[in-house]
């Protein structure tokens, strides 16, 4: 039997960590892509190729020429245009496709969330949440909230590309953030309401729980609708156990 051709559509921390659960199985060909977009990104175990595909016929033919036996995509759960080319893709070659994401967050009692369906709405509801908001949704979305003249403060891997608020200070990190240091960021900054992202997971959540400790709205944005038809998994082992049972 010939080795079993993977490839995970990566750059999440679930991605990294089943490229390193596929590392010890000797009868798989693993391959993590990524889209290129951050700088010094954490590569995965196993080969890893950077770059984008060209939409889903580009790999659709990369997935043809490479003689994929399965697809992964473990991309961010915000990613929907991967996603959607991935489903394509899969639909148009005949790979199995299975989608790796992990869990939303849930509110808690004393959690003061408010949802928006999109950033447009997002923009549209901050106003009338606070004045001294806390952006943690991401370099590439802060264009959204670029006709607001409030005071923002937001954090990104890397520099964000324009437009930007006019008044809007970046800071350039990256997760995970510890619980402490959220708290001080939130009473340093005077911030008075959080904006995100429904990411999930547990490197970025502290920021939630600061936020609730110090009463503070929350506005997340909600996640985007995955492609119909391609079966998920929440967690690495789970996509492990499907590969293994192709």
């Amino acid at each position: 039997m010939r080795t079993r051709r993977v490839l995970i559509l990566g750059g999440t921390a679930e991605a990294r960590a089943l490229a390193d659960l596929l590392a010890g199985e000797p009868d798989l060909d693993v391959t993590s892509s990524l889209a290129g977009r951050t700088p010094d990104p954490r590569l995965p175990a196993g080969q890893v190729r950077i770059g984008g595909f060209g939409g889903a016929e580009g790999l659709a033919a990369w997935l043809r020429e490479q003689r994929v036996d399965a697809v992964v995509d473990a991309t961010h759960p915000f990613a929907d245009a991967i996603s959607r080319h991935a489903a394509a893709a899969a639909r148009a070659t005949g790979v199995p496709l299975l989608a790796l994401r992990r869990p939303g967050w849930n509110a808690g009692e004393r959690d003061r969330w408010h949802w928006a369906g999109t950033l447009t709405e997002a923009a549209r509801l901050l106003p009338g949440l606070g004045q001294r908001p806390f952006l943690t949704i991401g370099r590439q979305d802060l264009a959204a909230f670029a006709g607001l003249p409030l005071p923002f403060l937001a954090r990104s891997v890397a520099p964000p590309p324009p437009p930007l608020p006019a008044r809007c200070r970046i800071l350039l990190d990256r997760g995970p953030f510890t619980l402490d240091a959220e708290r001080a960021l939130l009473r340093e900054h005077r911030v008075d309401v959080l904006v995100t992202k429904d990411s999930g997971g547990p490197a970025t959540a502290p920021k939630l729980t600061a936020a609730r400790e110090a009463a503070l709205p929350v506005l997340i944005v909600r996640r985007p609708p995955p492609p119909p038809g391609v079966p998920a998994v929440a967690a690495p082992a789970a996509a492990v156990d499907w590969l293994r049972a192709l």
